[in-house]
């Protein structure tokens, strides 16, 4: 056996992607896990998790640890390698491009890459990121002690991540363009309840404002009387959704507006054996519990998908 060639390939060691790679190993497919950093994902910038079954409280770390574990009990291989393109190929399967390395095979890829932040777009983001501009509150929040910090974002991260920087910030401002947010209303109701937080509502964020060094405050824009005010704050924390990592594939897959690959109920996109799950998915909602539930199935019509191709080969052989 080519010990370049998998049976399924794995994109992206999130929930989703250790998820597709047990049950594919658990079929006992031979499964790569690709994943150019440590497993688990948007869980390692997770402080606190209370909303996945079995688990009331548990940091997202440990629930990161936990799921690499159980995923590779069954045999499948982390692999640390920055997949750069998936190249369908005209004889069927696909080629999986890295970094500093050989091409892989695979008969079936299951892409569970996540995503990348959003940017706001505005004059002083990248000019200030790292230096006051930040995406991840479990990441940066100790830097900013007795700070006051702006948030951007009206979703449950921003709600969520607010809350956890109230334990370094003296005070947190939360900024959202709508008059309501879309967040859980357990989230909201937390987030009101909180004496560090305050809320500038219907309001956008012009630009950053610094003095060449670090973070002053933010300009903001009324979204109605679009009134030009300015806020002082030491750090500005975005949690205006992600871009999904859809980008790999070689050719066209179907997709919608944001860029969210479009498949059906066994998680195949548009292009034969290669499937979806997880954020790259386009779906209602965003969480560990869909994640996992889309692995699950990915992988299980993956393996099908494996076994189909591969009978003719054996039945020749």
């Amino acid at each position: 056996m080519d010990e370049l060639h998998y049976d399924v390939a794995v994109i992206g060691a999130g929930p989703a992607g250790m998820t597709a790679a047990m049950y594919a190993a658990r079929a006992l497919k031979r499964t790569a896990l690709f994943e150019a950093k440590l497993p688990g994902g948007e869980l390692l910038n997770t402080e606190l998790i209370e909303d996945y079954p079995g688990f009331e409280s548990i940091t997202g770390a440990e629930l990161a640890q936990r799921m690499a574990d159980h995923s590779l009990r069954f045999g499948a291989e982390l692999l640390p390698r920055r997949v750069t393109a998936i190249v369908p190929r005209a004889d069927g399967g696909h080629r999986v491009e890295v970094e500093d390395g050989p091409p892989y095979t695979a008969d079936a890829v299951i892409i569970t890459a996540g995503g990348e932040p959003r940017k706001l777009g505005v004059v002083g983001e990248q000019e200030y990121a790292g230096r006051g501009v930040s995406y991840c509150a479990i990441c940066d929040g100790a830097f900013f002690r007795g700070e006051h910090l702006a948030v951007v974002g009206g979703g449950d991260a921003a709600l969520e991540e607010a809350a956890f920087l109230t334990r370094y910030a003296r005070q947190v401002t939360i900024i959202h363009r709508r008059d309501q947010f879309r967040a859980q209303p357990l989230l909201i109701e937390r987030a009101r309840a909180n004496p560090k937080i305050d809320f500038v509502m219907n309001q956008v964020v012009e630009s950053v404002v610094g003095d060449g060094q670090r973070v002053s405050g933010v300009s903001l824009r009324q979204v109605h009387t679009q009134v030009s005010s300015e806020l002082s704050v030491g750090g500005v924390f975005v949690f205006v959704g992600f871009l999904p990592n859809t980008q790999l594939v070689v050719g066209h897959v179907d997709h919608d507006a944001q860029g969210y690959y479009r498949t059906d109920e066994q998680m195949r996109t548009s292009v034969p054996g290669i499937f979806a799950a997880g954020d790259v998915r386009a779906q209602l909602t965003r969480q560990i519990t869909t994640a996992v539930g889309d692995a699950t199935t990915a992988a299980v019509a993956a393996t099908k998908y494996v076994e189909e191709e591969q009978a003719p080969q054996a039945a020749a052989g």
